[in-house]
């Protein structure tokens, strides 16, 4: 009796307890005896609790159907984002076909003008030259010194002679030169434009995401991640054809630079052969006039 009289007074202190909504409660306070301001708060969590739950839906439903690999975000990227891709993949296989393309030329091209310095270092006079080279750029080299020889008779100046017949070398090898050299410049340009290409189809496509988001009315990076993705991946694809397109041109920059220089050394070669024969008194010029009368 004692201890129920104290208890109705309140003397005996009671066990704290946690509610579920996180309210501490004594036992001996009936749920009734509570403050009617209390009451809000014991429903505040329940609407919070339900938006996050919403709003993880939302977003689960918004990450499910997105395939994330290269062809998935393609499909579903923008129609300009797409066009910059298309541009950007066919500006990488025009870099690889004008490498191929040169490679193999260039290496023709270069081998063909060793072999024909080699033969070059071993023959006497201008006629020997010609029967031992009989193509390729150091030839045409040589169709030019015999084409100036023609027009040139025996009371011309040797050295005037000498100084044509350079000029015109000079001329052979400068068409060669620009010759080896078409095809290089689109390499330069893709290697310039391809980068900024694929930054704006980047820029195209968040700005597409960020309408997304204004949409959706959501700022979770989930919802808009995907949209984000896909327009990266024009920026990937513009540093895949930009760089290999750098590359390539400095090595092709290399390339004929050290052609026009065995193309050098073969003018040189043939005005050394020309001048022995003016100075020797063997000119070809003669034989020429007569075959032609």
């Amino acid at each position: 009796m004692r201890f129920w009289k104290a208890f109705r007074r309140g003397a005996v202190p009671s066990t704290p307890v946690k509610t579920p909504v996180g309210l501490k409660l004594r036992r001996s306070v009936p749920l009734l005896s509570l403050p009617l301001v209390s009451l809000p708060l014991l429903l505040l969590p329940f609407p919070a609790a339900a938006q996050d739950a919403t709003e993880t839906t939302v977003i689960a439903a918004a990450a499910l159907p997105r395939d994330l690999s290269p062809w998935g975000m393609f499909m579903q990227a923008d129609v300009v984002v797409k066009a910059v891709m298309i541009g950007l993949v066919f500006a990488t296989a025009v870099t690889w076909t004008v490498w191929l393309a040169k490679t193999i030329e260039l290496s023709k091209a270069r081998r063909n003008a060793r072999h024909a310095l080699r033969e070059l270092a071993n023959v006497r006079n201008v006629e020997d030259a010609v029967r031992q080279v009989p193509e390729g750029a150091v030839a045409q080299l040589l169709d030019g010194a015999l084409a100036e020889l023609r027009l040139s008779t025996d009371r011309m100046d040797k050295e005037g002679i000498k100084a044509r017949i350079a000029s015109r070398l000079q001329q052979i090898e400068a068409a060669a030169s620009r010759r080896i050299g078409l095809g290089t410049g689109v390499l330069a340009t893709i290697g310039s434009t391809g980068p900024f290409v694929g930054l704006f189809g980047t820029v195209w496509g968040i700005m597409n995401s960020f309408i997304g988001i204004s949409k959706s009315q959501t700022t979770n990076l989930a919802v808009v991640a995907p949209g984000i993705a896909e327009a990266l991946l024009a920026t990937a694809l513009g540093l895949v054809a930009a760089i290999p397109a750098v590359m390539i041109y400095n090595l092709f920059a290399r390339q004929i630079a050290s052609y026009r220089a065995l193309l050098g050394d073969g003018s040189a070669e043939i005005t050394r052969l020309v001048g022995r024969d003016l100075d020797s008194g063997t000119m070809l010029v003669r034989r020429h006039l007569a075959a032609a009368e």
